[in-house]
């Protein structure tokens, strides 16, 4: 049974400054380590007259939700003092599916490592403060093509269900549904049964 987790309701930055050094957290929800690593990159290559851009990110790898993947990296901020403080905001809270990048434009006063353990934890508790937390279930996307004939059943399943979809009505008829993972295999059946398996399911 996939379990529900935390994570962010939406994405949200937050700023401040500490003896000169501006902090900026930056929080987005992602749905792969894959997204996690974009996020960072974009952020890295958009900010790159920063300082630092300090990574860190919770997301959970595979289907099942056992896998937990955890990254962090101080970017050159001494050892310890950035990377980690960050991810342990995320961890503490039980936050995943999530990422984070605290960029810092250094202000000239050096802040010693207890200092900016204290920055870079709260760039990412308020950003994540911003964001705020909801409990997510994991979910599958689930292609569904059929002719115009059967478009209509399909659609009234769907909506009946309450999964968020987007429809593209071409030469057949395409629903890209969001489905929770325990619920995805019933869905599926229940659509052959509804359209006498005249559905394309991927």
């Amino acid at each position: 049974m996939s379990r529900s987790y935390r994570t962010l309701a939406e994405p949200a930055n937050a700023a401040f400054v500490v003896q000169g050094s501006e902090f900026v957290g930056r929080a987005r929800p992602v749905e792969s380590v894959a997204a996690a690593e974009t996020f960072v990159e974009t952020v890295a290559e958009a900010y790159a007259d920063a300082t630092h851009n300090v990574p860190a990110y919770r997301v959970r790898a595979d289907a099942d939700g056992e896998l937990l993947r955890e990254y962090s990296s101080d970017d050159g901020e001494p050892s310890g003092s950035a990377g980690k403080p960050a991810l342990n905001v995320l961890a503490q809270r039980e936050i995943e599916n999530c990422a984070v990048v605290v960029t810092r434009y250094y202000g000239g006063t050096n802040l010693g490592v207890g200092g900016l353990v204290r920055a870079y934890a709260r760039a990412v508790k308020d950003a994540v403060d911003a964001a705020g937390i909801v409990e997510e279930r994991p979910h599958e996307r689930v292609v569904v093509t059929v002719d115009y004939d059967d478009s209509g059943t399909v659609r009234s399943i769907i909506e009946s269900e309450g999964y968020e979809f987007n429809a593209s009505y071409e030469a057949d008829v395409s629903f890209d549904v969001r489905v929770p993972l325990e619920g995805a295999d019933a869905f599926r059946d229940r659509l052959r049964s509804a359209t006498s398996d005249r559905v394309t399911l991927e």
